[in-house]
C-alpha cells in the first residue's frame, strides 16, 4: 500500500502563488509515477502535473508555464508550485502515485490522496 497525504491548499487572490505538498510514505517503491489531479464542483477529476522517474515532467496545457512539479526524494515528497493562479484554478487538488509511467486519465491511477483545497478569488 502506498499513502498520500496533501497540504499546502488555500485561499489566494488571483495572480498569487501556492505551493502544495504531498507526501508518500508506504510502498513508495511502487510509485514510481506522482501526479496532481484537481477537481471542480461538478466536474470530472482532470489531469495537472505528472512527475515520473521513467518519462519526467509532464503538465496539461491549461498549466504549463504557470505550474512546476518537482520531488525531493529524501523527503518521499512532491511539490506543485502554482504561480499566477486564475480562478478557473479553484478546485480541490489530489496527489496520485501510479505504478509506471503515468497515464493521463485519473481512472488508472492506483493510489490517492485525500485532496486539498485550493480557492482563488477574482
Amino acid at each position: 500500500q502506498v499513502q498520500l497525504v496533501e497540504s499546502g491548499g488555500g485561499l489566494v487572490q488571483a495572480g498569487g502563488s501556492l505551493n502544495l505538498s504531498c507526501v508518500v510514505s508506504g510502498r513508495t517503491s511502487v510509485a514510481s509515477s506522482v501526479g496532481w489531479f484537481r477537481q471542480a464542483p461538478g466536474k470530472e477529476r482532470k489531469f495537472v502535473a505528472s512527475l515520473s522517474w521513467i518519462s519526467g515532467r509532464t503538465y496539461s496545457d491549461s498549466v504549463k508555464g504557470r505550474f512546476t512539479i518537482s520531488g525531493e526524494n529524501t523527503r518521499n515528497t512532491v511539490y506543485l508550485q502554482m504561480n499566477s493562479l486564475q480562478p478557473e484554478d479553484t478546485a480541490v487538488y489530489y496527489c496520485a502515485a501510479h505504478l509506471g509511467a503515468p497515464p493521463r486519465s485519473a481512472a488508472h491511477w492506483d493510489y490517492w490522496g485525500q485532496g486539498t483545497q485550493v480557492t482563488v478569488s477574482s
